[in-house]
């Protein structure tokens, strides 16, 4: 495999322009419901689909055609994959889940109480639904097999 352009890895370039892609179509995506494109969305987390998933099932799928699918490589990546994409449908997503709740009893306690909250709120936009996972991991899936040839180049 000749060098790639992102630390000379082809794979990493794949991962990258998977990831990227999941990202660039949080931005668009509000256009096709007659809204502005979304710029912050682009380094924000959470939202369809996972760019987490994306980016590591097309690590996965890349090693798997070019290590094989019996390699010690492509368990490893795979097992690392199941791992991220549970974690942002279960840990991350009840973290943001939690940070809306205390965002709202903040809010009750500065009406009700005086309470004085100097902090900005909580960031609740954290994980992800197991559908945005799920097209997540099709998307990486998808580039890793479209960029095949890219990699094996």
């Amino acid at each position: 495999m000749s060098a790639g352009i992102f630390l000379g890895n082809r794979i990493l370039d794949v991962c990258a322009i998977s990831a990227f892609t999941a990202q660039f179509w949080k931005v668009v995506s509000p256009i096709f419901t007659g809204k502005r494109p979304q710029w912050h969305r682009f380094w924000q987390t959470g939202g369809m689909p996972s760019s987490h998933s994306s980016s590591v099932t097309s690590l996965a799928t890349s090693v798997g055609l070019l290590s094989g699918h019996k390699s010690v490589e492509f368990a490893i990546s795979v097992v690392f994959s199941i791992i991220i994409m549970y974690d942002a449908t279960g840990v991350r997503r009840a973290a943001g889940r939690h940070a809306g709740i205390l965002n709202s009893l903040i809010e009750i306690f500065k009406e009700k109480e005086g309470f004085k909250y100097k902090q900005t709120q909580l960031k609740e936009l954290l994980g992800h639904e197991p559908t945005e996972v799920i097209a997540g991991a099709i998307l990486g899936i998808a580039i890793a097999f479209i960029m095949s040839g890219y990699l094996r180049g």
